[in-house]
């Protein structure tokens, strides 16, 4: 069975004018609801959703205008065309105000009534599309202003028009999947699907299924046949996120999906043929998983062509006026409050604080604070009162990650412990690394791996 191009609703009077549109709409292979009043036409279009409606002008106990006016006054998204028989400039030009989007004069010539109604429909979609797009582009849009960031986007940029395998690392909250759906937008497979899947928030046993799909009956409460992350990511992109957290058995699985192209489902019989751009991220350091016998070395070498850092936010304070101006107006519009500002004080408040959860710490705190605010301005002293303590997880002297795995605490700590070395010493690289005991190359490599930009250090 085919299904309707779209459900309209034909308001009018007359019962011979009804029965003839509604079979030329049907002919046409639009679904047609009719109604003889305005009035009860009202209370049809508060329980059933429709595609269009059509409504005369001039009918008995409530006229096509003041239905159009009461449709106006519901905000019902719904496109009207208005048709009469008795039509002037005037009317047609109040019809128009009060929101319809074409007024028809009787006799009706049915292509031109099949033709006006395809045109309404199509404009309808585009305008949907376009309201999804720009959803979208504000959910997911990379916000930034400073060098650390430009350097990371002209990355993304040379990156992207590529089949080359991407490797995003960075600490947790700084923005990984952001950067891969930035990276499938910028790519020719953008008008193919963007999929995502957290490596470390699937269970071991389930993720072969996860990703490869299964058969009907492939295992207890298999009922229905399953289609995996790569099916639904065809022609598209995968985003497989914490990959430093997938099974030794399934690194191997996902291993001969990469060098060969193609795939089983769980309790299939046959290779199915995947075409996938596959972008990976990770807040672990790879090499040491390596060493440590967690994840295997031709997989690394598979998936970790082109790697890119993201800095932590509180590497790149100069970025933080523009996150917190987007998210306060993001915000503001989902909840449909009145939108905030904050005050330059209030800025350089949030700009010194370390920011442990980075970005989506920040957007939390954005959105906490435009809660606690009692005016359209967010003050300094509202900021001091919402932002935790710094020295709240001091430790024997030394600042211990408050929260996060085993694994970011520790990249944490390296971090800014290095930093601290290298201010200690001035930025003197051989100097700090002599400090550290450790071998400059060794440093620089540890120093790529945490994210820290030596190119701007000078001293040697």
């Amino acid at each position: 069975m085919v299904a309707p191009k779209g459900h309209l609703l034909i308001v009018d009077d007359e019962a011979n004018t009804l029965a003839s549109l509604a079979r030329a709409f049907r002919l046409g292979g639009y679904e047609a609801t009719v109604c003889d009043s305005a009035v009860r036409a009202l209370e049809l279009v508060k329980t059933q959703p429709f595609d269009m409606i059509l409504s005369d002008v001039v009918m008995p106990e409530k006229d096509g205008l003041s239905f159009l006016e009461d449709l106006k006054n519901m905000e019902l998204p719904t496109p009207v065309v208005m048709i009469s028989g008795q039509a002037h400039i005037e009317m047609a030009v109040r019809a128009t105000r009060l929101g319809a989007v074409d007024f028809l004069e009787k006799p009706l010539s049915t292509e031109k009534l099949l033709l006006t109604v395809e045109n309404v429909l199509r404009l309808k979609r585009l305008k949907e599309e376009n309201e999804e797009l720009l959803g979208r582009l504000g959910k997911h849009q990379m916000v930034w202003s400073g060098e650390a960031m430009r350097r990371v986007m002209a990355q993304i940029e040379r990156v992207a028009a590529s089949e080359t395998r991407v490797c995003i690392l960075g600490e947790t909250g700084t923005g990984k999947e952001l950067v891969a759906r930035t990276l499938h937008e910028h790519s020719p497979r953008r008008s193919g699907p963007f999929v995502a899947l957290n490596c470390a928030a699937v269970p071991a046993e389930l993720i072969e299924s996860e990703l490869f799909g299964h058969e009907k009956g492939a295992f207890t409460g298999a009922g229905a046949r399953h289609v995996g992350k790569f099916e639904q990511a065809q022609r598209g992109t995968l985003f497989l996120d914490e990959i430093g957290d997938m099974p030794l058995a399934m690194q191997a699985k996902l291993l001969r999906v990469l060098e060969e192209g193609e795939m089983e489902r769980v309790g299939g019989d046959r290779p199915i043929a995947v075409d996938v751009r596959v972008v990976v991220a990770t807040h672990r350091n790879l090499e040491d998983l390596i060493r440590q016998g967690k994840f295997r070395e031709d997989l690394y070498h598979r998936v970790y062509v082109f790697p890119l850092f993201l800095p932590p936010l509180r590497d790149r304070p100069e970025d933080i006026p523009a996150l917190v101006d987007h998210f306060a107006r993001q915000i503001a519009a989902q909840n449909g409050w009145k939108p905030a500002t904050f005050a330059s004080d209030a800025i350089d408040e949030l700009k010194r604080y370390t920011w442990r959860g980075n970005v989506r710490e920040l957007r939390n705190m954005v959105e906490r604070l435009l809660l606690l605010a009692t005016g359209d301005t967010v003050d300094v002293a509202t900021v001091q009162t919402a932002l935790p303590s710094q020295t709240a997880s001091a430790q024997n002297g030394l600042d211990v990650p408050a929260a996060g795995t085993l694994a970011e605490r520790v990249d944490t700590f390296e971090r800014e412990t290095i930093l601290a070395e290298l201010r200690r010493h001035q930025n003197h690289i051989t100097q700090t690394a002599r400090a550290l005991g450790l071998e400059r190359s060794y440093l620089y490599k540890k120093c790529q791996q945490l994210g820290i930009a030596l190119r701007a250090l000078r001293k040697e």
